[in-house]
């Protein structure tokens, strides 16, 4: 590799210094913010979306502020850690809220944006928050604007500066120009992109000279330069700063300019944007500068720089968020890559599904599920011992206690393992409530229990449903299915699925299909299981995970095969149990043993049964119930682990 620009041996890439808070983004499009019905949350803040942004990217990135010591504040942590971002330097203050904006999309035009920044976390952000020891490890220190707008963030900015200084590392602002922030628009007006203020150039063009990189659209550069003439605002800045200047050109796309200013913008090269249809410009701009980072910090050429920025800016405006809607590079390659152009990104399935799968998610370890989402099973169990089926919720209760001993046991003797469980809304909601939150596997299931053809639990607007669950949890759906079934069966079965498939699109669940081939079908040739999972790929069906029973080895090779070629970013498969005996299981789990998308098992009725009958018919009480359960979900994991031994 030639000369670089930055300081070798560094662990991060940038600290992105400023603004973090909670993005509420109106769900309603063209309603105007009076009359929005409701909001989806997301990370926000300019720095925040960049550090989120590079991080996706693959850039080491951290981030450099203040959260509130609240639930907000620990979401966007979360939110900055799962994305491999640097939350070391976020520090938690205690006498302040975290920051949060509301967003409306009125028109293509038109975004109403209140921010709610009165005294918040990041704006409280001191000297003494900023470590010398974190700067100096980087290669690089961005700032947006917003952070030198009053006297306490100027200090602290001021701070980040000296010490980058002091150990060669660059420095990039980000103009961010909002003159709300800057107190020359009315409270509630955060669209308000410009307004002139002699003051704030000359504030801002007093740290214009400690700058190597300096970003900023149109509007930003006039306020930087305090002219009303582009030209002229940008020799303002040059003669303040020898720094490399991008402007950003919107549609246009952008141009880079390191040395003088030349007579006319169209004299330099100007690097065209990504033709899109827009849907929300918001957090465009922090995109473009993630996918500049992106490209400068690995000291790539202008060229590379701009494509992949206006690649990053134009996909975001085709979707709704902000930081969830930045892109990884595998979507940029995909997009680099097409024969046509993609003008609409938010309706490419291939790029929309690229976009759920390749983003950072959690790897699971060897998956240890105990599935009690039976209804009609249970109820029966409870008629047989004269009780009122509304028991059955406190026995799935006590479910969740066994669950947690299982999961301290394994903890307890070192096993890398992930617990979890599958539990229904009808007994098992209060269930699913206290399983949700603790990072263990959770599905629930929304077919009729029995139904061939598949129905669903609540009807077929089954995307209404979907909206009141938990982001984090699976949505499963066991399908009696057979593909030599008769065709009027087969068609509305897949239909079915089909639909089910896109409202998880839509929600953003993961989605378990457990596919059991029917007991009674005249053909039961041992790849029924294979041709049926072939079929939904080749509909266009993508389930994160796969539920079956238990394969021959050389069954198990094909499906490692086929899933590999068809699907590589498939979370895997589960076994399932059937009420088989546990010795039963233990030899479906060698048969698996070499295969490398089986993942774990998912079995129920072997584990809960017995228990569960003692229990309600008195013979047992609540400790003797988790300690049989407990038992018998220990046998089959230790089962599972002698198999893969």
């Amino acid at each position: 590799m030639g000369q670089t620009r930055f300081a070798s041996g560094r662990q991060l890439d940038v600290i992105c210094l400023g603004r973090l808070g909670v993005d509420l983004y109106a769900q309603q499009i063209g309603a105007r913010l009076e009359d929005v019905s409701s909001f989806a949350k997301y990370l926000g803040g300019s720095s925040a979306n960049i550090a989120f942004g590079t991080a996706r990217l693959g850039v080491k990135s951290a981030m450099l502020t203040r959260v509130g010591n609240d639930h907000m504040g620990r979401f966007l942590v979360e939110s900055l850690a799962r994305e491999g971002c640097d939350v070391s330097g976020i520090k938690v203050d205690d006498q302040r809220l975290t920051a949060m904006v509301l967003l409306g999309i009125k028109d293509r035009e038109t975004f109403p944006l209140v921010f709610y920044r009165e005294n918040c976390a990041d704006m409280a952000l001191q000297p003494e928050d900023i470590q010398e020891a974190q700067i100096a490890s980087s290669k690089a220190l961005l700032i947006t604007g917003t952070h030198f707008s009053t006297d306490q963030v100027m200090r602290a900015s001021t701070q980040a500066l000296d010490y980058a200084e002091k150990h060669g590392v660059k420095c990039v602002l980000d103009i961010d120009y909002r003159p709300v922030l800057w107190g020359l628009a009315g409270k509630a007006d955060g669209e308000t992109r410009f307004v002139a203020d002699e003051t704030v150039s000359q504030h801002v063009q007093r740290i214009l000279p400690r700058f190597d990189l300096i970003v900023g659209t149109e509007e930003e550069f006039l306020i930087a330069g305090g002219s009303t003439d582009l030209l002229s605002a940008l020799r303002r800045v040059r003669e303040l700063s020898a720094a490399t200047l991008v402007v950003k050109l919107g549609p246009q796309g952008c141009t880079v300019i390191h040395g003088a200013i030349p007579a006319r913008l169209e004299d330099g090269a100007i690097y065209p944007g990504v033709r899109v249809e827009v849907l929300n410009v918001l957090g465009a701009g922090d995109a473009f500068m993630s996918g500049f980072l992106k490209g400068w910090l690995e000291d790539a050429s202008d060229e590379r720089c701009c494509q992949l920025a206006n690649a990053c800016g134009g996909l975001v405006v085709s979707r709704h968020a902000c930081a969830p809607a930045m892109p990884t590079m595998v979507e940029l390659e995909y997009l680099f890559n097409s024969p046509m152009p993609i003008t609409r990104p938010d309706q490419d399935p291939i790029l929309q599904r690229l976009h759920r799968v390749s983003v950072p998610r959690r790897e699971w370890q060897p998956l240890f599920i105990f599935a009690f989402d039976h209804r009609g099973q249970l109820v029966e169990l409870a008629q047989k011992a004269g009780r009122d089926p509304a028991c059955i919720s406190q026995l799935k209760q006590l479910f969740v206690q066994a669950v947690a001993r299982v999961e301290a046991d394994l903890e307890k003797r070192g096993i890398a393992a992930d617990v979890g469980l599958l539990a229904d809304q009808r007994f098992g909601q209060d269930a699913l409530n206290a399983a949700t939150g603790r990072g263990w596997w959770v599905a629930r299931p929304v077919e009729v229990q029995g139904s061939r053809p598949l129905a669903f639990e609540h009807g077929r607007s089954i995307g209404s449903t979907l909206q009141a669950w938990p982001q984090e949890q699976i949505i499963k759906c066991l399908v009696q299915y057979h593909p030599d079934d008769e065709p009027m069966l087969r068609l509305e079965q897949e239909a079915q699925l089909l639909g089910l498939y896109q409202a998880a699109l839509a929600s953003g669940h993961e989605l378990l299909l457990e596919v059991i081939a029917p007991k009674d079908h005249p053909s039961t040739h041992p790849d029924v299981i294979y041709r049926s999972l072939k079929r939904f790929y080749n509909l266009g069906i993508y389930p994160a995970w796969w539920k079956i029973e238990s394969q021959s080895a050389e069954v198990w090779e094909q499906l490692d095969a086929l899933i590999q070629e068809r699907d590589p970013y498939c979370r895997g498969v589960v076994l399932l149990g059937l009420n088989a005996p546990a010795e039963t299981l233990a030899v479906g789990f060698r048969d698996a043993a070499k295969s490398t998308t089986c993942k774990g098992f998912a079995v129920g009725r072997t584990i809960f049964h017995e228990p569960s009958r003692a229990w309600l018919e008195g013979e047992i009480d609540d400790a003797g119930l988790i300690a049989r359960v407990q038992s018998n979900f220990g046998f089959l994991i230790e089962s599972w682990r002698d198999a893969r031994a």
